[in-house]
């Protein structure tokens, strides 16, 4: 689109999580108009740590952004998947791209701070829980609790697996549970019992357990993570310390003494869910994107990674089309066969076994690492 059209193109961007953050950062620095509705009151992120990959940082370098993420995060470079007692399965350099070729660790909530961080002043609208949306082709009307409406030429859907954009217009299949709970702590370097002392990303698998050590040295601290096999869908279950332990049975002593030294009160405990793939994600006005689009389980931390992808490859389409219509289709057809492969993948199970196939292109260094 020509930069006097990308101008007059008033964008509305429903949530400010990591999806509708970098949408709005890409978009604005095309030139259009950009506003977000966020929700919540104020932007809070728990739960613990995420890495992002080199095509990520390399996007944020694109949008001049690079620095203020790095200066929140440390360079990792491998991750390593081992058994529940330790014993390695295999070992691998994150996927480079280009010349950056380190993953970078780094806390959900400084994470959003950051993306927030580099909008600008009075972009993002808190307190707009959106009721319905109406698509009128060349333009839609949002609808807030308390009666607010907006107008925009664009509306990105970026509301999470809950979305109201993706029920309203492209499909009302609701979450799916994967037989799962996560409970997630961010505890201290000190307390991880000598476990960690690089910046590299390590998971320990067991029978139907698998538990994530993802270091977050620049604050200190490390990302604890267990997630367990449970029948229980509750969205919010109500677990506790001895069910937890009960899911570490068996693993290494010392992931044994994290787990019971845990204070029960800054564990984030939730069961976990992702979407069936969606099979149109855009109207001529209106799109989807982040998990709005293709929530996937976080076994292959490729959620907000694929947040930013998104809001990569729309920013591209609009820059490189005639219109909006035809840039919301390219960035269907470009977008959408990777990220229903990675919710597959990302469903598949772990076992030592299957690594093999959740691993895809790594399967040389997978195929002659022992197995359990």
């Amino acid at each position: 689109m020509q930069t006097s059209e990308l101008k007059n193109l008033k964008i509305a961007i429903v949530g400010a999580g990591y999806g509708g953050a970098a949408a709005a950062k890409a978009l604005s620095l095309l030139g259009a108009d950009v506003n977000v509705y966020e929700q919540a009151n104020q932007i809070r992120e728990v739960g613990a740590g995420i890495g992002l990959r080199p095509a990520t940082m390399n996007r944020f370098r694109e949008w001049g952004i690079f620095d203020a993420i790095a200066k929140v995060s440390s360079p990792s470079e491998y991750f390593e998947i081992l058994t529940a007692t330790g014993d390695p399965i295999m070992k691998e350099a994150w996927p480079a791209d280009g010349e950056q070729t380190h993953t970078h660790l780094i806390h959900r909530g400084d994470f959003i701070e950051a993306l927030l961080g580099v909008l600008p002043e009075g972009m993002v609208h808190l307190g707009h829980k959106l009721e319905s949306i109406q698509d009128d082709g060349d333009r839609s009307v949002l609808t807030f609790a308390g009666g607010k409406t907006v107008e925009a030429d664009l509306v990105v859907g970026a509301d999470g697996i809950k979305s109201v954009v993706r029920k309203e217009l492209f499909s009302d299949k609701g979450p799916v549970f994967s037989g799962e709970h996560a409970y997630r702590a961010v505890i201290s370097v000190d307390d991880a019992h000598g476990m960690v002392t690089d910046d590299n990303l390590r998971m320990y698998i067991g029978k139907g357990t698998k538990i994530y050590l993802l270091p977050l040295r620049h604050r200190g601290q490390v990302s604890f993570d267990i997630t367990a096999l449970c029948p229980d869908s509750t969205w919010n279950p109500q677990n506790t310390k001895e069910d937890m332990l009960a899911t570490v049975e068996g693993f290494d002593e010392r992931l044994v003494s994290i787990t019971r030294d845990l204070d029960m009160e800054t564990v984030n405990i939730r069961a976990v869910y992702d979407i069936d793939p969606v099979d149109t994600w855009h109207s001529d006005s209106v799109v989807l994107v982040g998990d709005a689009a293709h929530s996937m389980l976080h076994h292959q931390g490729q959620g907000a990674n694929s947040a930013i992808e998104d809001a990569g490859a729309l920013a591209d389409a609009l820059r490189d089309a005639d219109s909006p219509k035809e840039a919301l289709a390219q960035y269907q057809a470009i977008r959408k066969p990777e990220t229903d492969k990675l919710q597959a993948i990302s469903r598949q199970g772990w076992s030592a076994e299957e690594i093999d196939d959740v691993f895809p292109g790594q399967k040389p260094a997978a195929a002659a690492a022992p197995k359990e």
